[in-house]
Formats: structure tokens, sequence, C-alpha cells
């Protein structure tokens, strides 16, 4: 084959420490889903779709070849922490959970994950964001055993 060929779609989720809702603000918010979206492509990768709510990011990706799953994570968080703090009002003691979610997407499954994404407030209103990545786990076959920010 002449070619090396990549179709991965991840579905990242990860939170703020505590679940404290530091993006409660919704300019804030789209700014930092708008941030994140570039430190996606910036990797090589491509951003589908970014949503989610005050305490916690869901990230839709086309997964790029040059990059692991560990180096994106570290750059989306790093980054955009440090971002944050440049904005007007921001909160000073902002930051990300130590811990995230990383599920594999088939491509069938492409329009229902960028739906659920774009619907973050109204699913949040009836399920915790522990409800939610239980689900997950769930549907991976992994046990869930809680969260942990520190």
């Amino acid at each position: 084959m002449p070619q090396t060929l990549s179709c991965v779609y991840l579905h990242i989720v990860f939170s703020t420490k505590n679940r404290v809702g530091f993006l409660g603000d919704m300019e804030l918010r789209k700014k930092m889903h708008t941030y994140l979206a570039g430190i996606v492509e910036n990797q090589n990768c491509h951003a589908m779709r970014i949503g989610g709510v005050a305490n916690h990011v869901h990230l839709f990706v086309r997964f790029g070849r040059e990059i692991t799953q560990s180096n994106l994570l570290r750059e989306l968080k790093r980054s955009s922490s440090a971002w944050i703090k440049t904005q007007p009002g921001h909160p000073d003691d902002f930051t990300w959970q130590k811990g995230s979610g990383i599920f594999s997407v088939s491509p069938s499954n492409v329009e229902a994950v960028c739906h659920y994404i774009e619907h973050q407030e109204a699913h949040h209103r009836t399920v915790s964001f522990d409800d939610e990545l239980r689900d997950f786990y769930n549907k991976c076959g992994m046990e869930w055993r809680g969260h942990d920010d520190e």
C-alpha cells in the first residue's frame, strides 16, 4: 500500500477539578471550546465537535497518526489552563482534573456523537457527570470506580 491511512474517532471527556463550574459563563465556555479546537488542529488531529457544560468538556476528534492519546490530552489541558488565565475575569484557581475518559467511536456513529455533544446542556439537566461516565464505562465493558480529582 503506497499510503498510510488512518480513520480513528475518539470521544474525549474531562472535567474541572472537583467538578467546579469554572465554565459557567457561556461566553467563556464558547471561547474555551474554540481554543480547545485550535489545540486539536495544531496537533494534526481534527475537531469534529467540542461542547460541554460548566464543569466538563466533550471533544469529538478524528485522531491524527503522529500523536499519542496521552500527548494530545496533556497539550489540551496544559495549553487551555494557561490560556484561561489570560482571559478577563478568569478564575484564578482554574484547573482540570487529572483523569479523563477516551472512548473509541465507530464511523457509523459520527452523527450520533456530534448530536450528543451539541445537546449537552439539555442532557445534563437530568443526568449527572458521574452517571454519564458510568454509562460510557458500562458500554465499553469497563468497571466504574468513581472519580478521582487528586
